[in-house]
């Protein structure tokens, strides 16, 4: 159950490792294919003052948070494909935070959002393409260890979902 009183986890954490069945991969593969169209949705119509409103007290800026997702998510497509690819390939964290104050990912979000739309779209064909099988194959990240592919898709459905939230959280708390 979501900690409401967290702004930082509007959905609550994630939970991993996880026990996939073929429905619940299903549907995180549906969640990854259905995110651009809900991250658009999330920030259509915003202001520029709008998308410069940090979504929680010390937290990034709305638009930080849309670059950061086309960010992570490009991360993800090439682990995925890595995962699926290759035998136990190291994958490596990044820092997030340093990434978010690059200039790329405090100018206008429009490349970001075409971005999100063409990875997803690739991803999720992709992941639906495999056997039931593929989804059994390991990676080993640098912070987080072995991780299956069921792992970063149940992962990767969550954090978009996450960062989805943060902003129609903070939309519904404006009244925008």
């Amino acid at each position: 159950m979501p900690d409401a009183t967290d702004p930082r986890y509007p959905i609550g954490k994630i939970d991993l490792p996880v026990r996939a069945t073929p429905a619940t991969r299903a549907k995180a593969i549906a969640a990854i294919s259905a995110l651009p169209n809900q991250l658009h949705d999330a920030v259509r119509g915003f202001t520029a003052d709008q998308l410069d409103t940090p979504y929680r007290a010390g937290g990034w800026r709305v638009r930080q948070v849309v670059h950061h997702i086309a960010d992570s998510h490009v991360n993800a497509y090439v682990r995925h494909k890595l995962t699926i690819t290759e035998v136990d390939p190291p994958v490596k964290a990044y820092d997030e935070n340093a990434w978010a104050n690059l200039v790329d990912a405090v100018g206008p979000i429009g490349n970001s959002l075409l971005l999100v739309q063409a990875i997803h779209d690739r991803w999720a064909t992709c992941l639906r393409s495999l056997p039931e099988a593929a989804f059994a194959r390991t990676c080993v990240h640098s912070a987080n260890g072995k991780m299956t592919l069921d792992d970063l898709v149940a992962l990767y459905a969550w954090h978009g979902a996450h960062h989805v939230a943060h902003i129609t959280t903070l939309r519904a708390a404006k009244g925008w």
